[in-house]
């Protein structure tokens, strides 16, 4: 059985990680802090942005609203306030589903 190593989840990620981790530029991640209320990353002494691990799964659900799903900012903004528990449960199975497809591709490939 080949070795796996363990992902190691941190606490905090820089706005530059979270920007790398989403594929989007930093400002990107700046202007959505602006615009929708649920991101509210803490800052360090000197003022750098600090996200957890809610703040990134509330950008990942931004991302896919705006960037799969093709919603404007207003229509985000607004699906966001009226349906949270609806948008992020359906997520959840978004995101759920793209694992299962890779583990099923990887499979593929080692067969």
């Amino acid at each position: 059985m080949p070795y796996k190593e363990i992902k190691v989840e941190r606490l905090y990620y820089s706005i530059g990680e979270t920007a790398e981790m989403l594929e989007v530029p930093v400002s990107t991640i700046r202007f959505w802090e602006n615009e929708f209320d649920i991101l509210k990353p803490m800052k360090n002494k000197k003022g750098n942005r600090m996200f957890t691990q809610t703040d990134l799964r509330n950008l990942r659900i931004i991302h896919h609203i705006l960037k799969e799903e093709g919603m404007t900012l207003a229509g985000a903004k607004k699906k966001l306030t009226e349906r949270w528990d609806d948008t992020t449960y359906k997520f959840e199975i978004n995101e759920s589903l793209q694992k299962i497809k890779s583990i099923l591709l990887d499979i593929k490939e080692n067969i």
